[in-house]
C-alpha cells in the first residue's frame, strides 16, 4: 500500500506545485509548466528507491524517448514547421476569411465542432485533427474577437469524437482487440453512448454563438493561400498518415508562398525554423512528463492502481466500473489512451468475463473513458499540442472541454443506467 502511494507522488507533487503556486501568484501564466514537470521530474527520481542513480535516470530517460514518444515529437515538429508557414504565406487568414464567409456568425461554434468531428471520424486521430483545424480555430477567434482558449477547446472536444468513434483509430483498434469483439460492434455501442453528448454540445454551440458577430468586412478570398488546408484536409480524410500530410502541406505552403511573393526561399526556411521552434516548449514537456511517467510505472504505481480498484468487484455494474476507474487512472498516469488500453486490456477482459459484461460494452468504456481523461490532462499530447499552436497554456483550455467533460457524464450514466440495454 505505502509503496504503491509514494510511486504514484510525483504526479501529486506536478498537481499540488502547480496548482499551489499559481493560486499563491494569482495567475496560472506565471509558473512555466515546463518548471512543473522539472520539479515533479526530479522528485520522481529521488523517491525511486533500490535503484543506482544512474539506473533511475536510464529508466527516466527511456520513458521520455519511447517510440509512441519519439512519434508524436516528429509530428510536433512538422505541425509547428507547417502551421507557421502557412501563417506567414497567408494560408491562415485566407482559410479564416473563407469560413467567416461560408458560415453565418451564429455557427461558427457549431461548424468547428462539426468539422472537428467529421475529419476526426475520417483519420481517426485526434492529434492531426488538432494540428489541421486549432490555427483556423484561433485565427476565427482573433477576427471575431471570441475567446482563443474556448475555440480551441472547441477542437479538442471534436477530435476525440472521431478518435473514440472511428473505425481506423489506433484506441478503438485496440480496445476491441483486447476484449475480442468486431469493430462495428463495438461502434454500434458507442453510437448510443457518445451521440447524445455530441448533440447536446451541438445545441450548447449553437446556443452559445449566438453572441458572436463577425467583422464588419470580410477581404476577398484568396483562393490559392487556401490550397494547402484544403490539401491537408482532403488527404488525411482519405487516410493518409498524419506525418504524411503535415509534410505535403508544409511542402504546398513553400510553392505557394513563393509563386505569390509571400516569401523568398530563405524567408520559408526562416518560417519553419520559427515554427520548430515554437514547439520546444511542447516537446520538453512532453518528454518529462513521459518519463516521470515511464518511472510511476517501473516503481509499480500502475499494479498498486489496478489491485486497489479491483478488490471489492461484487457484480456487473460494479465490474464496469472498475474498468472505467482503471483505464482513466492508467490514462492520467501514462498520458496516453493507446497505452492505458493496451495495459489494462487483459485485465478488463478477466473482470468482464468474470462478472458477465459484454466484450463490446466493455471495449467502449475502454475506449469511452481513456479518451474523456486524455482529453481533459493539461500534460496529454492534444492539449499540448493545441497550447502550442494557439499560444496558449494548456491549463486555461480546460474550463472550456464541454465535449470532454459531457462523453465522461453519458459514460458514467450508460454504466449506471445500464445502457444500450441490450448489451447491458
Amino acid at each position: 500500500m505505502k509503496k504503491g502511494l509514494i510511486a504514484l507522488s510525483p504526479l501529486v507533487v506536478f498537481i499540488l506545485f502547480y496548482l499551489v503556486t499559481s493560486i499563491i501568484a494569482g495567475d496560472f501564466y506565471k509558473i512555466p509548466i515546463t518548471v512543473a514537470f522539472m520539479v515533479s521530474s526530479a522528485y520522481a527520481v529521488i523517491i525511486a528507491g533500490g535503484l543506482p542513480l544512474m539506473q533511475r535516470i536510464n529508466i527516466y530517460s527511456r520513458g521520455a524517448a519511447t517510440e509512441q514518444m519519439m512519434l508524436m515529437i516528429w509530428i510536433f515538429i512538422l505541425a509547428g514547421a507547417f502551421a507557421h508557414s502557412a501563417k506567414v504565406m497567408g494560408s491562415i487568414g485566407a482559410t479564416v476569411d473563407l469560413t467567416l464567409s461560408l458560415l453565418p456568425p451564429q455557427m461558427l461554434l457549431a461548424g468547428l465542432f462539426l468539422a472537428a468531428c467529421f475529419i476526426s471520424l475520417s483519420i481517426g486521430t485526434s492529434v492531426g485533427t488538432i494540428a489541421a483545424l486549432v490555427p483556423i480555430a484561433a485565427g476565427v477567434a482573433s477576427e471575431t474577437n471570441t475567446d482563443v482558449a474556448m475555440m480551441t477547446a472547441i477542437i479538442v472536444g471534436g477530435s476525440f469524437f472521431g478518435d473514440n468513434l472511428s473505425f481506423i483509430s489506433d484506441t478503438t483498434i485496440m480496445a476491441t482487440q483486447t476484449q475480442g469483439c468486431r469493430l462495428s460492434d463495438k461502434f454500434r455501442v458507442n453510437f448510443f453512448i457518445v451521440m447524445p453528448a455530441a448533440i447536446i454540445i451541438l445545441f450548447v454551440y449553437l446556443f452559445i454563438g449566438q453572441d458572436i458577430h463577425a467583422p464588419q468586412t470580410i477581404p476577398a478570398v484568396e483562393w490559392v493561400k487556401v490550397l494547402p488546408y484544403l490539401v491537408v484536409l482532403v488527404t488525411a480524410i482519405l487516410g493518409m498518415n498524419v506525418m504524411a500530410v503535415l509534410t505535403l502541406g508544409l511542402i504546398m505552403t513553400g510553392i505557394i508562398g513563393i509563386f505569390t511573393g509571400a516569401f523568398d526561399l530563405f524567408d520559408w526556411f526562416g518560417a519553419m525554423g520559427e515554427g520548430i521552434l515554437s514547439m520546444g516548449e511542447l516537446i520538453i514537456v512532453s518528454m518529462m512528463a513521459g518519463g516521470m511517467l515511464g518511472l510511476i510505472k517501473q516503481q509499480g504505481g500502475i499494479d498498486f492502481i489496478i489491485r486497489i480498484i479491483t478488490r471489492h468487484v461484487s457484480s456487473k455494474r460494479g465490474a464496469e466500473l472498475s474498468i472505467a476507474s482503471i483505464v482513466s487512472l492508467v490514462d492520467i498516469c501514462t498520458a496516453n489512451n493507446t497505452i492505458a488500453i493496451l495495459t489494462v486490456g487483459s485485465i478488463a477482459k478477466q473482470i468482464g468475463d468474470r462478472y458477465g459484461v459484454d466484450n463490446k460494452k466493455c471495449a467502449s468504456i475502454l475506449d469511452t473513458f481513456s479518451c474523456t481523461f486524455q482529453g481533459m490532462i493539461p500534460y496529454g499530447a492534444q492539449l499540448l499540442i493545441a497550447a502550442g499552436l494557439a499560444s496558449l497554456n494548456p491549463i486555461s483550455i480546460i474550463p472550456w472541454l464541454y465535449y470532454p467533460f459531457m462523453l465522461g457524464i453519458a459514460a458514467i450514466f450508460a454504466i449506471l443506467f445500464r445502457y444500450p440495454r441490450r448489451y447491458s
